[in-house]
């Protein structure tokens, strides 16, 4: 009994022991492993350092942003490209990718025993784990090198699991010259996103990595297809139906590279400054901002030298941006590198719809009220108009329209220079004042800094019913935004805005011009029911181009934005006849008596009106006569023989005037 005992007991050691051996040689090497990549992480800054791609608001590709070094290395996961091409990668790198722990006992078995007999390296027994750790750490291939990778292998699968071994792979795989990953392999070889690329381009993708400069299609057109077909080819590569294969075997290899998309380079460095190594999506418009980007470079070649152009589009309910044109990017003399819808330059009259509006909505003034254009001071101040005459009496949707200065100076005087500020900065476009100075009268007429954004933005408040709203690149909710002047007061100058571009031009749409002080700037903004759009024509220096004006040059530039824009007219004020009408609606305003260069005798004289919208008034000279109102007619009695101007204005600010004679007395 006792010896059967200690029988029992010497086993029972033994399987003690036997376990603990088991054990050891089971934890100890994973402790090891543990420590050792406790002591040495993977060096994973070079899947970090990468470039940037810009997509519009349908995920289409904008802009591709280089990695520092100038190496076109974009970020892209396996789950953002095709499953043929993750298929095809495996199928011709690794086909027991799925089921090894990063390295592959059969294949590194197989290469060590064709090493030995050949005396040379036949095959490299690397798994897509191994390339992956070669690739984030580039060495000479020797067998140090070899067994750095493979625990580097165990690392990544430890660490990032097969999706980002794969996310490895994709984004650093040499691609020829400067390229490194499959998202900037697609774009220069094919010219589109890898997103949407075929499974003979996924092959030749696939392909290329195993040496990469003797396979750039390029300069290596005929290897590139033998290297592409052998992936077709390969043994597990996905089955395909007989004529997808042959299709794809016959589609030829691309001969060139093609550029790098570059639209609308200004913003989409300002947003990739902010942003991480994700794709990211904006707001803008690819297709419209392509088309502005060709409209202002065509526009440039009738411009002096130095001369720049920058130009914004945006959504007027959203004020999401669909397009930003910051200038000729790069180009030598025009400081291409600037966006100059950021830059601080003076409005000039751009900011007067705001003025008008904010007088409207406090009772100062009403469309149809008469102001006047006579010289006058304000203090030391005696502004001028640009044309240096003057109007006489018009009405405050005349002078509006007009652009008149001392109207404008006079409504500012009335509502205060700090008001008219303060919804400048609730606007988000806070006047830039010299330094130590205040708001003042000059802020009528653009004594103050602002950005061709900020003034978008201030310009959609006025087509939105007088909502306040932040121009963005970027998708999300659109704020509420406070109300900054009430609807009916935004309307009417809406209304008043709303006129035939002069030299032709989509219908419907509301439009001011600005000209900073000696033709430093020249500015014109508009909306129509659904867009809102600026434009701004100098040099970037700050030096003036002679004679330039907002109606000039910006003017035939805007209308053409909003020719290419989908059409979404607003109505025209009442008695307004469209400019391609030759003889014009029935109730156009117009003067029935006296006819232009009537020769009227001495004496009363009865004006008569037709069309247009009441209430009406009555001048002649500028002088507004008593009668009017509601009245389609007015008496006059000349003051003696000479050359009078008689006048009809309606409620909508619309004008229709003749030039006559009174003869002298018998």
């Amino acid at each position: 009994m006792r010896h059967g005992g200690q029988g029992r007991g010497v086993r029972r050691r033994w399987l003690l022991r036997a376990g603990l051996g088991l054990l050891a040689v089971l934890v100890l090497p994973c402790a090891a492993f543990l420590a050792l990549d406790r002591l040495c992480p993977p060096d994973l800054s070079r899947l970090e350092t990468v470039g940037q791609v810009v997509l519009d608001r349908e995920g289409r590709v904008l802009s591709a942003l280089p990695a520092p070094g100038g190496v076109w290395r974009l970020p892209v996961g396996p789950e953002e490209v095709p499953t043929h091409l993750v298929d095809l990668l495996v199928a011709a790198e690794d086909r027991r990718f799925r089921r090894h722990p990063g390295l592959d006992p059969l294949a590194l078995g197989r290469a060590a025993f064709q090493w030995a007999r050949a005396g040379r390296v036949v095959s490299g027994g690397s798994t897509l784990s191994m390339q992956a750790a070669r690739l984030l750490e580039p060495r000479p291939r020797t067998l140090r090198s070899k067994a750095i990778e493979a625990f580097r292998a165990a690392q990544l699968e430890w660490r990032l699991g097969k999706q980002g071994v794969l996310r490895v792979w994709l984004t650093l795989a040499p691609m020829g010259g400067n390229l490194e990953g499959v998202r900037a392999g697609a774009l220069a070889w094919f010219g589109r996103p890898v997103e949407r690329i075929g499974v003979a381009e996924a092959a030749l993708l696939v392909a290329i990595p195993r040496r990469p400069e003797a396979l750039r299609p390029d300069r290596h057109v005929l290897a590139a297809l033998a290297a592409r077909d052998a992936v077709l080819r390969r043994r597990g590569a996905p089955a395909l139906p007989e004529p997808e294969r042959l299709a794809a075997l016959a589609e030829p290899a691309p001969s060139a590279r093609h550029p790098m998309p570059g639209l609308a380079p200004h913003l989409s460095r300002e947003l990739a400054r902010r942003a991480g190594a994700a794709p990211l999506r904006t707001t803008l418009d690819a297709g419209l901002q392509r088309g502005m980007e060709g409209l202002a470079r065509d526009a440039l070649r009738g411009l002096p030298d130095r001369a720049s152009i920058a130009i914004v589009v945006a959504d007027m309910g959203s004020r999401e941006m669909r397009a930003v044109v910051g200038g000729e990017w790069l180009a030598e003399g025009r400081a291409g590198a600037l966006d100059l819808t950021r830059a601080i330059r003076s409005p000039g009259s751009a900011l007067k719809p705001l003025l008008y509006a904010m007088a409207f909505d406090r009772g100062l003034a009403a469309p149809g009220s008469v102001m006047e254009d006579l010289p006058r001071r304000f203090g030391d101040w005696a502004p001028e108009n640009y044309a240096r005459g003057f109007s006489g009496h018009v009405t405050a949707a005349s002078a509006l329209r007009q652009s008149l200065n001392l109207p404008a100076v006079a409504l500012m005087e009335a509502l205060g220079p700090i008001r008219f500020a303060s919804a400048l900065k609730r606007l988000g476009a806070p006047p830039r004042l010299p330094p130590g100075a205040a708001a003042a009268l000059p802020l009528a007429l653009g004594g103050a800094g602002i950005t061709l954004r900020e003034l978008v933005g201030v310009t959609a408040a006025t087509g939105d019913g007088g909502r306040a709203g932040p121009l963005r690149a970027l998708p999300g909710p659109p704020g509420e935004g406070e109300m900054v002047v009430r609807p009916q007061a935004a309307e009417a100058v809406a209304a008043i805005l709303t006129q035939p571009f002069p030299e032709g031009g989509p219908e419907g749409v509301a439009w001011k011009t600005g000209t900073s002080w000696g033709g430093r700037d020249a500015w014109s903004v508009g909306f129509d029911a659904r867009h809102v759009a600026g434009v701004w024509v100098g040099r970037p220096d700050g030096t003036a181009i002679p004679g330039a004006t907002g109606r000039s040059l910006a003017l035939p530039l805007l209308a053409r934005v909003f020719g290419t824009l989908p059409a979404a007219p607003r109505p025209l004020p009442a008695g307004t006849a469209p400019r391609q009408a030759a003889s014009g609606p029935v109730d156009a305003l117009r003067l029935l008596f006296p006819p232009a260069g009537a020769v009227i005798e001495p004496g009363a004289v009865t004006i008569r009106a037709a069309g247009g919208r009441r209430p009406f008034t009555f001048l002649v000279d500028g002088v507004p006569l008593a009668s009017g109102g509601p009245r389609r007619e007015a008496g006059w009695v000349p003051a003696g023989p000479g050359f009078y101007r008689v006048t009809v204005l309606d409620a909508a600010g619309v004008a229709a005037s003749a030039p006559v004679r009174v003869r002298p007395a018998e």
